[in-house]
């Protein structure tokens, strides 16, 4: 599963580093996929709907088995 989420991660990256932004994959645990943003992500204070409406949606979609995006 770490590996569909990888790959799903390289479609929204581009648009996160058009802003000067990027994310990085932590960890996958039992449905739970863990990310850190970085770069302009990481202090924007859009960033929360940034993780839920676009990462967390777009990676539910593509990855059976996702339940919820969370930011450590």
């Amino acid at each position: 599963m770490k590996e569909k989420v990888e790959k799903a991660l390289e479609k929204v990256r581009p648009a996160l580093q058009a802003d000067g932004g990027d994310v990085e994959l932590v960890e996958v645990e039992d449905g739970v996929v863990k990310v850190k943003l970085t770069g302009a992500c990481g202090g924007c204070p859009m960033s929360q709907m940034t993780l839920k409406m676009g990462i967390e949606r777009h990676l539910k979609k593509e990855v059976p088995g996702v339940k919820e995006v969370v930011s450590v």
